[in-house]
């Protein structure tokens, strides 16, 4: 049963805007579904002094509400923050700040998160955002409790989402919420979406090898990536770059920002995700390619990391032959 009432909808632009997060809002709350059985919402697209706002595929659009109609909607999204730097007009973060005081929603899309950082909606509330922005975003927002990996999510009257594809699942969980799940899986049959990701599973992050000007290190990761099916210890590591085991590990950190176990762990989780897109391998042949001995392991490893399974993830992303 839908747990929130959400009959208003406002989009806020400024700025620029990316047309595909404002044409997901669109497409999610702002076409009819009364076809679909699916009671529909109110909904507009605003602008400070319904300005004009100019996409970043350099088109115009023109004949858009003011910030007033946002001002009484339930639900009032950000999909892109134009300068993420600097954040909004003071007009758009008054008005984001006063809708969550008044009781109502607001959503920010990719770096439309930032719009809701500048607004000070993030201080002391879980949040995502885009994995290329994290580090600006920690530096702007040290207050807000960033998840860099999740897909979405919900902290009382503020959600947030990562980029792209990831606005398309926070707005089927809003419409969960606020028409239920034989909607929401309605819309995303007609969408041709995935039903229900839930907010928690990771973006999956492609992570390449980091750059760094220490030679040496590179020559070492280099190495390692030819045996990440063999077993490696951070002694053998240390031992094979001709460093003491602690100046091995402080040289690592400060060269690449994680330490030797973490990285090798991505790397063989990318490994493994890279053998699941692309090859017919069963998860044993994968597990043991990758260096995780078994299956199970390798499950642990993805439920652990990505909030997934590795079945789930080769279904969703296994490229046809």
């Amino acid at each position: 049963m839908p747990d929130l009432r959400v009959d208003r909808v406002a989009v806020v632009l400024e700025g620029a805007v990316s047309p595909f997060e404002l044409g997901v809002a669109c497409e999610v709350f702002g076409t009819d579904r009364g076809p679909d059985g699916i009671p529909g919402w109110e909904f507009a697209v605003c602008s400070p002094n319904a300005e004009p706002v100019r996409s970043s595929s350099g088109f115009t659009l023109q004949d858009l509400a003011p910030l007033d109609v946002a001002g009484a909607a339930d639900l009032v999204i950000v999909p892109i923050c134009a300068d993420r730097a600097a954040g909004p007009s003071d007009q758009v973060r008054t008005l984001l700040r006063d809708t969550v005081e008044r009781g109502a929603m607001v959503a920010g899309f990719c770096t439309g998160v930032f719009a809701l950082g500048h607004a000070g909606l993030l201080d002391d509330r879980d949040c995502t955002a885009h994995w290329v922005y994290e580090a600006q975003f920690r530096q702007l927002f040290p207050a807000a409790r960033l998840d860099p990996s999740a897909l979405y999510v919900a902290d009382g009257p503020v959600v947030t989402s990562a980029g792209t594809v990831a606005a398309v699942d926070l707005c089927l969980h809003l419409v969960r919420r606020t028409r239920g799940a034989e909607a929401a899986s309605a819309l995303a049959r007609r969408m041709v979406a995935a039903p229900h990701r839930e907010g928690g599973q990771a973006q999956f992050v492609s992570a390449p090898l980091p750059r760094t000007e220490d030679h040496l290190l590179t020559e070492l990761m280099e190495w390692v990536e030819r045996r990440l099916d063999q077993p490696l210890t951070v002694a053998e590591l240390a031992h094979r770059a001709g460093l003491g085991e602690r100046t091995f590990l402080r040289r690592f950190t400060a060269a690449t920002g994680t330490t030797p176990h973490r990285w090798l762990t991505q790397r063989r989780l990318e490994r493994a995700m890279r053998l699941l897109e692309r090859t017919a391998l069963t998860l044993d042949e994968i597990a043991v390619t990758c260096g995780y001995g078994s299956a199970a392991s390798l499950r642990h490893q993805f439920a652990r990391r990505l909030g997934t399974s590795p079945s789930a993830y080769r279904r969703a992303f296994q490229i046809a032959s």
